[in-house]
C-alpha cells in the first residue's frame, strides 16, 4: 500500500467549541498530511476567540471553511451540518475527527488510505477496539464506560463494528447522500454517532475497522458529560425500537 494517501476528493470536517488551543496546530498537520484536501470547522460561537481566528485563516487559505453557529447545538447537529455542506459540493469522501488531538493526522490518514483501497466499502472507522487499536491516557472508569457503551450499541443495535462512539471515521459521500442522512439524522449530541452507524447498517452499508491510538487531550476541557451519557443509552435503546426512515 502506498505511504502516501491517493488524490481523491476530500473533507476534512471537524465540529469545535473552545478549541483554540488545539485548532491551528491540528489544522497545520492535517495539511500537510492531506495538501489536496479541505477542511471545513463547524464552531458553535465558541467565547474562546475560535470564530474570528477562523475566519482569518479562510481569507488566506482557499482549502479552510469556516460554518460559525450562532450557539452550542451540538455535536452531533455540527455533523449533520457538515454532511450537508460536503454533499452539496460533491465531495466524495468526508472525514470527521475530534478537534483535541485524541485522534492522530497520521492514523487518519491510515483510515483514508484503507476506504480508498476498497471501492466496495462505504465507511471507515478508527478503531480502538480491533485488533492493534489503543487507548492512552484514560483512568479506569472511562475505560469501562466506554466499553459498556459499545456493547450496548452492539446489543441493541445490532451493530457489527466493535468501536461505535468514535468519531474518527471517513464515509463515502455517495452513501450518506443516497440515505439522505441529514434529513434523518436526529440526534443532536454525541449519540449521533451510533445513530449514523444504525441508519448505515439498514442501508446495506460495508463497514471497515481500521486500528488507531486514541489519545486522551493534553489541552482543554472536555465536552462529555454524564448526562449525556445517560441520554445516549436512552437514546440508543429507543432507536433499537424504531425503523430507519
Amino acid at each position: 500500500m502506498s505511504s502516501d494517501p491517493p488524490t481523491k476528493k476530500l473533507l476534512i470536517a471537524i465540529a469545535t467549541y473552545n478549541e483554540l488551543e488545539n485548532l491551528p496546530d491540528l489544522i497545520q498537520q492535517l495539511f500537510s498530511k492531506f495538501p489536496q484536501a479541505e477542511i471545513l470547522v463547524v464552531d458553535d460561537n465558541s467565547p474562546d476567540g475560535t470564530p474570528g481566528w477562523l475566519l482569518q485563516q479562510c481569507e488566506t487559505n482557499k482549502n479552510l471553511h469556516a460554518l460559525i453557529r450562532q450557539s452550542k447545538l451540538g455535536l452531533g447537529t455540527a455533523a449533520r451540518d457538515a454532511f450537508q455542506w460536503a454533499i452539496e459540493r460533491d465531495f466524495e469522501f468526508i472525514a470527521t475527527l475530534d478537534a483535541d488531538f485524541s485522534h492522530s493526522p497520521d492514523d487518519l490518514r491510515q483510515v483514508f488510505q484503507e476506504i480508498v483501497a476498497q471501492p466496495e466499502i462505504d465507511i471507515a472507522i478508527g478503531s480502538r477496539y480491533v485488533s492493534g487499536g489503543r487507548i492512552e491516557g484514560w483512568s479506569w472508569f472511562r475505560r469501562v464506560s466506554s466499553r459498556l457503551i459499545n456493547l450496548h450499541s452492539r446489543f441493541w443495535l445490532r451493530l457489527r463494528s466493535r468501536d461505535n462512539s468514535g468519531a474518527l471515521r471517513i464515509y463515502r459521500k455517495d452513501k450518506l447522500a443516497q440515505l439522505d442522512i441529514c434529513q434523518h439524522l436526529k440526534s443532536k449530541g454525541y449519540v449521533y454517532l451510533q445513530e449514523t452507524l444504525w441508519r448505515l447498517k439498514h442501508a446495506g452499508a460495508e463497514f471497515v475497522e481500521v486500528p488507531i491510538t486514541f489519545r486522551d487531550r493534553q489541552r482543554g476541557k472536555s465536552k462529555i458529560n454524564y448526562r449525556e451519557a445517560l441520554s445516549a443509552v436512552f437514546t440508543i435503546i429507543r432507536l433499537s425500537f424504531s425503523k430507519p426512515t
